[in-house]
């Protein structure tokens, strides 16, 4: 239920009532700053109340900019501001304040922008959404009235709507081969009544029909899967289209828009390796080396984020030249194209994989990626070797929650606190990648069931406790997650490919993508300022060096077929634990009005 409270005198031939019944406020009237307050005390506290100027002139969607977005505790927009019951407190301040100010007279000037620079006067950040050529107006005379209907007669809101559906910034495929037609897939959506939750849904059963499709193994089967997944990125542009269309943003959408597009990807492949093995080729490796490779620049991505999302003095060489080239053209297609974000990568997955074999895709997607990760981690290390921040205890708690140690790593974190504070700054990432090739190349390079890995495997858990027995603060310190990452998803591919036993490695890919969910989870939480999962979470499936180790253990101390069976059981116990979890926060979170945010995809 939202209320508007509509102040002053009313215009004649004015449609600012029937604009926001039609975004669905119920309308009360004030006629002066005293009315005002009295009506907004008499509104429920946990409802959205908005306060206009009845004089406003202006595009309908700009009110629904300005008055509906359901992220933002305040918001404003020139004759009109809005609070959801978080920001009540702050605007019934603002408006005590102008009241007594004003003595209750009649209103002359706009009472709303009045509102506005006071809550900015106190500091209260107060949402202005981006109008470009939308009109909102509060004319101070019957000829300003006349200019203003003009400019709005002059623009058209729909057109305007439409193409702020569509995100400023993505690629080249999603931008000229979806998005000219999605948005108005997006629209229809809108005007039926569909939610951006169930069109991701459906997105998600889409991408699985063509997982499904491409395990059959066959020429037709390949090509439906092929048309399908293209089928299902569409749909999966169309959702946050629509989210930003209607403006219908939430904190489960977010979360499932984010962990279905990997449960899409990850489907995909294994369906790929099963209709392989039905042509009697065996490609689970290069499935599970996929999967590991595309995680791992995820978290590259996220940890160089959060190490600088408030960074101070976040300067530099490269990123000046970063910019510079954004500034041509054609170089910015080209950049955005290398790193194979999602609508190159599954418009390249699903081509191939219609007209050629799995494992022929599979090695398209790895060289791909590859080229992509080393582009993208070594222009990130540039900049974090040329730039002089200063990273935060916020920044530096972000990485170690993205690092999931576990108890073993904690608790010689905590032992080495003293040696490790007279270690250089750069040497957590070195120490972090030495112990992670130790496991992984011992692994490789014994045989199955030795036990040299189960050493390797403890002193990765040594050298993970000192790699972060201090806060991540190094100019390289983002990339100790990423490491860790690739040394604990490396051991199991290695190990279970060791194993040489069929079985094995989809047993391996079970378990990766069970523990990849909680490290996705991980990172949308701290995105949402939700914190970490709970420690015991944690503590429970062991932390990255704990599950490294157990892996390691469950090789040397079983045979090939008990290892099997065991990594299949791990898979099981480790995604029913984090799953239960993870859909207990959300919707919890989403039920629990949690500020409503909507992610807007990963380029990667």
């Amino acid at each position: 239920m939202s209320t508007a409270i509509l102040t002053g005198q009313p215009v004649p031939g004015s449609s600012i009532e029937a604009d926001l019944r039609s975004l669905g406020f119920d309308l009360r009237t004030a006629a002066d700053a005293a009315e005002a307050e009295t009506v907004l005390a008499e509104v429920p506290g946990d409802e959205r109340v908005a306060l206009v100027d009845a004089r406003f002139v202006g595009h309908v969607h700009a009110l629904r900019l300005g008055l509906t977005d359901p992220r933002f505790p305040l918001a404003g927009i020139p004759g009109a501001v809005t609070a959801q019951p978080a920001g009540r407190q702050a605007l019934t301040r603002a408006m005590a304040r102008e009241n007594s100010a004003g003595g209750g007279t009649t209103l002359v000037d706009s009472l709303a922008d009045r509102i506005l620079t006071a809550l900015d006067a106190d500091g209260t950040g107060v949402h202005r959404p981006e109008l470009g050529s939308l009109v909102a107006a509060v004319p101070a005379d019957p000829q300003a009235r006349n200019e203003a209907r003009q400019s709005v007669a002059d623009v058209d809101d729909e057109a305007v709507r439409l193409k702020s559906a569509v995100k400023a910034r993505d690629g080249f495929f999603t931008t000229y081969c979806i998005s000219p037609y999605s948005r108005y897939i997006a629209r229809w959506c809108a005007r039926r009544g569909l939610t951006p939750n169930q069109v991701t849904t459906a997105s998600l059963i889409t991408a699985l029909i063509a997982a499904a499709c491409a395990a059959t193994g066959t020429r037709g089967g390949f090509v439906a899967a092929g048309v399908l997944l293209i089928a299902s990125f569409v749909l999966d542009c169309t959702d946050g289209q629509l989210a930003r269309y209607s403006l219908q943003y939430s904190t489960l959408g977010a979360w499932l828009d984010a962990t279905f597009d990997r449960a899409k990807e990850y489907a995909y492949y294994a369906g790929l390796a099963l209709g392989a093995a039905r042509g009697g080729d065996d490609v689970w490796a290069l499935a599970l080396g996929a999967m590991v490779l595309q995680t791992c620049r995820h978290v590259v991505d996220f940890s160089f984020n959060e190490a600088n999302h408030d960074a101070t003095a976040n300067t530099s060489p490269t990123a000046a030249l970063s910019d510079k080239l954004d500034s041509v053209g054609w170089t910015v297609w080209v950049r955005r194209m290398i790193v194979l974000p999602i609508g190159e990568r599954w418009a390249m997955i699903a081509v191939l994989t219609a007209v050629t074999t799995p494992r022929i895709t599979f090695y398209a997607l790895l060289i791909g990626c590859a080229f992509a990760a080393a582009y993208t981690t070594a222009g990130r290390v540039l900049r974090s070797l040329t730039r002089k921040a200063r990273r935060t205890d916020r920044a530096a708690g972000a990485l170690a929650d993205l690092a999931d140690s576990g108890p073993l790593a904690q608790g010689f974190a905590e032992a080495l606190k003293k040696p490790a504070r007279g270690l250089p700054g750069f040497t957590a990432p070195v120490i972090a990648l030495l112990g992670g090739l130790a496991v992984v190349l011992t692994a490789a390079l014994t045989d199955f069931g030795g036990p040299w890995p189960v050493v390797a495997a403890l002193g990765y858990a040594l050298t993970s406790g000192l790699a972060v027995a201090r806060p991540l603060k190094g100019a390289l310190d983002w990339l100790v997650p990423p490491i860790f990452r690739a040394a604990e998803y490396g051991t199991v591919l290695v190990l279970a490919a060791k194993a040489d036993l069929n079985g094995a490695l989809p047993a391996a890919f079970g378990l990766v993508a069970a523990v990849a969910y909680h490290h996705y989870d991980t990172v949308y939480r701290i995105r949402g300022d939700a914190g970490a999962p709970p420690a015991w979470l944690v503590r429970s499936i062991g932390g990255h060096e704990g599950r490294t180790l157990l892996v390691t253990v469950l090789a040397a101390l079983l045979t090939a077929s008990q290892f099997k069976v065991a990594l299949t059981a791990l898979a099981v116990a480790v995604a029913l634990v984090v799953l239960v979890e993870s859909i207990r926060f959300w919707v919890g979170a989403h039920q629990g009005g949690a500020p409503a945010v909507h992610d807007e995809g990963e380029t990667a």
